[in-house]
């Protein structure tokens, strides 16, 4: 008696973990307050290689006292996130595709890389030690797609508001 049969060859499915980095890096962080002079600052951020697609956040943190002395304007490419300001601190972001990934592709936070010491400013005005104008940056990233597909066949996005909330719950 003979038995037709036949087998396949098994298809294995792997799935590899993703993930999404992020760093931020600046040159020096101690500087003096000359007055109406522009000083050097060069706050850059980026999603770390092999990162999915991601939203990239910059949280820019005054001191209460920072207005008083000093001045700085967000580089471009970067949009307010204005439901997310607080008293003393903005939220920027911007969409990073994975072409975009790696400290090469560092995108500054200030405009022309400075601040600038307000003119104003006299020697008697200076805060005393310990109280001195401070600037903080904070860098995130979220994943820029939520997992679904449109009507049109594309992966969908979060929102950026969405993707704030999540990382800060």
């Amino acid at each position: 008696v003979a038995w037709l049969t036949a087998q396949d060859t098994p298809v294995v499915n792997t799935f590899s973990t993703s993930n999404i980095g992020v760093e931020l890096k600046e040159t020096t962080t101690e500087y003096k307050m000359i007055p109406g002079w522009t000083i050097s600052k060069d706050p850059k951020a980026w999603v770390t290689e092999g990162s999915e697609a991601a939203y990239l956040f910059v949280k820019v943190e005054k001191s209460v006292n920072f207005d008083t002395f000093m001045t700085y304007e967000i580089a471009d490419g970067w949009t307010e996130l204005t439901s997310a300001a607080g008293t003393n601190y903005k939220v920027y972001y911007r969409e990073v595709a994975t072409t975009q990934m790696g400290e090469s592709n560092a995108f500054p936070i200030l405009k022309d890389n400075k601040v600038t010491v307000l003119d104003t400013v006299k020697a008697e005005d200076m805060p005393a030690a310990g109280s001195e104008p401070t600037l903080t940056f904070t860098a995130y990233a979220h994943q820029l797609y939520n997992g679904t597909v449109g009507a049109d066949g594309e992966m969908q996005k979060f929102g950026a508001t969405t993707a704030w909330n999540n990382l800060t719950k």
